[in-house]
C-alpha cells in the first residue's frame, strides 16, 4: 500500500460514518454539508479521491504530520458522508466505460470556519481542491449555527414591492447605454426618458464606476434630479441603482457619499469586490436602500462543467446570504448563454425559503425585449425585475416609448391578453414587436 493510501486508511474512521447513505451518522447541525460532482478515468478510486479533498480541505496534507493527533481528527476532520455513482454499477463496469462519473458529499465541522465568512468557507470546500480536475461543487447546505452569521437582504421580494407601492406585478428594470464613456449630463437625460416611460428602477451599466468623464458624485446629483422629475410626472418611484463598485476603502466611502447625495438604491459588483464587500455594505446599519448585485465576472466561476462551482452558489445562494436585494440573473431569451434547467434553478433558489433569509429579487436579463414577456413571465413568474437595456433605448422612438412597450406588454400578460393582440392597438408595444418579433435575440449591429 502506498504510504498517501495507507494515512488515508488510517483516518478512515473519522472520514467515513456508520451507514453513509442517509447522512444519519453525525450531527447536521454542526457540519456544513458540501455537493459534488467527480469525473475520474475507469481505473481512479474515487473512495481515495474523496477521502484526500476531507483531509485535504480540515486537517491534514499528503502524508502524515505529528501535530495532526486522534483529537485533532476526531473534532476538525471533514468527512466523507457519501460516495454514489451514476449510473450505479453493481456487477460489472462495461467495457466502453472510460470515464466514471461519482455525486460525492462531504461534511466540514462548522467550528472550522464558523464567523470568518465566505471567503474561508470558499477555502475549505472548494479550495486546494479546486485544481482538481473533473471535480465540480454543485450545492452547500447550511446549518442554522452558520447561517445565523448572515443577515442577508434588508428588503428582499416583499420590501421592494413594498417600496416601490407594487403589490403585484413584475417590476422592469433599465440598464443606461451605452454602457459607459458619456457624460453626466448624458445619463441623467437617459434615466429621465426610461423612468417617465414606466421603468421602476434604473441602473448604471457594470462598465461604469468613478471615472473622471462622469463621477459618482456629479452623476447622482444629475440623475436623481431627472429621477424626481419623471417621478412627479409618472406618479411612480423611480429606485437609481448607481454603480459604487471600486477598490477598498473608496467603494464603503461611495456608499456613504452616495447615501449623503440623495442616492435611493446602490448597485455592486459582487463577484469582482467579493461577496463580503456586498455583504458589508448591506449589513452596515447606515445604508437603508436596496442593493442590486451584478453578475459579472460570474461565468469565470461556473463555467466550467468539470471545474469551479455552480451557478446557484454563484449567483443564487451566495449573494442571497450577503444581502443583495435583487440579484442579476442570465435568462436563456436573449443574448445570454445559459440552460434553461440552470435558469429556473437560479430562480428558485433566490426565492425559495431559506431559513430566516429574506427572498432576493431575480432580474433575468440580457438582450430581452418586449416581445419575450410573455414568455418571461409565464416562465419566472411575477416576482422578478425584469432587465432590458437595448430593448429600451432602441425602440424606434427612443427610450420612453420602450419602456412604455414593455408596461404595456405586462398588463396585457398580466390581464390574460396576449402581447400580439394587445400590440395592435398600442403603438409602442407595436412597433417593439415589429423590430424584434418575439423570439431570442442576438448582438445585432
Amino acid at each position: 500500500m502506498a504510504p498517501e493510501e495507507e494515512y488515508y486508511e488510517s483516518c478512515k474512521q473519522y472520514l467515513d460514518v456508520p451507514e453513509a447513505i442517509g447522512l444519519d451518522g453525525i450531527d447536521l447541525e454542526s457540519y456544513i454539508i458540501a455537493s459534488y460532482i467527480i469525473k475520474r478515468a475507469k481505473g481512479n478510486n474515487v473512495n481515495y479521491l474523496a477521502r484526500f479533498a476531507a483531509i485535504e480541505q480540515s486537517t491534514g496534507t499528503w502524508v502524515r504530520v505529528p501535530a495532526e493527533t486522534e483529537q485533532v481528527r476526531k473534532e476538525h476532520v471533514a468527512r466523507v458522508l457519501g460516495v454514489y455513482e451514476i449510473p450505479h454499477y453493481e456487477y460489472v463496469i462495461p467495457k466502453d466505460v472510460k470515464d466514471r462519473l461519482y455525486f460525492v458529499q462531504i461534511g466540514f465541522p462548522i467550528s472550522n470556519i464558523k464567523g470568518d465568512g465566505i471567503p474561508m468557507l470558499l477555502t475549505s470546500v472548494i479550495g486546494n481542491i479546486s485544481i482538481t480536475h473533473g471535480l465540480k461543487l454543485v450545492d452547500l447546505t447550511f446549518p442554522k449555527a452558520y447561517l445565523q452569521d448572515f443577515k442577508g437582504p434588508k428588503f428582499g421580494i416583499d420590501g421592494l414591492r413594498k417600496l416601490l407601492k407594487i403589490p403585484e406585478r413584475p417590476l422592469l428594470n433599465n440598464m443606461v447605454k451605452p454602457c459607459t464613456g458619456h457624460t453626466c449630463d448624458v445619463a441623467a437625460d437617459l434615466v429621465y426618458k426610461a423612468a417617465v416611460g414606466g421603468c421602476d428602477v434604473v441602473k448604471d451599466d457594470e462598465l461604469i464606476g468613478n471615472p473622471a468623464f462622469n463621477t459618482l458624485e456629479d452623476r447622482i446629483t444629475s440623475v436623481m434630479e431627472a429621477v424626481d422629475r419623471a417621478d412627479s410626472e409618472k406618479g411612480e418611484k423611480t429606485l437609481y441603482t448607481i454603480n459604487i463598485t471600486s477598490k477598498f476603502p473608496e467603494m464603503f466611502e461611495n456608499a456613504d457619499k452616495m447615501i449623503e447625495l440623495g442616492a435611493n438604491a446602490l448597485m455592486i459588483n459582487y463577484l469582482t469586490a467579493g461577496f463580503e464587500a456586498l455583504r458589508a455594505v448591506a449589513e452596515d446599519p447606515s445604508i437603508k436602500v436596496p442593493i442590486l448585485g451584478h453578475m459579472d465576472f460570474s461565468g469565470a466561476y461556473f463555467g466550467g462543467h468539470w471545474t469551479g462551482l455552480t451557478s446557484m452558489i454563484t449567483l443564487g445562494k451566495f449573494p442571497r446570504m450577503c444581502g443583495a436585494d435583487s440579484v442579476v440573473i442570465p435568462a436563456p431569451y436573449g443574448k445570454a448563454e445559459i440552460l434553461d434547467e440552470r435558469y429556473e434553478q437560479n430562480l428558485k433558489v433566490l426565492r425559495y425559503p431559506f431559513q430566516h433569509i429574506k427572498p432576493t429579487l431575480p432580474m433575468p436579463s440580457g438582450g430581452i425585449t418586449q416581445g419575450m414577456v410573455e414568455k418571461t413571465m409565464k416562465e419566472a413568474g411575477k416576482d422578478i425585475l425584469i432587465g432590458s437595456g437595448g430593448g429600451i433605448h432602441s425602440h424606434p422612438d427612443g427610450p420612453t416609448a420602450g419602456a412604455k412597450a414593455f408596461r404595456q406588454a405586462i398588463h396585457a400578460v398580466m390581464n390574460g391578453i396576449e402581447v400580439r393582440e394587445y400590440a395592435k392597438d398600442h403603438e409602442e408595444l407595436g412597433k417593439a414587436l415589429g423590430v424584434w418579433g418575439t423570439g431570442k435575440t442576438a448582438l445585432i449591429e
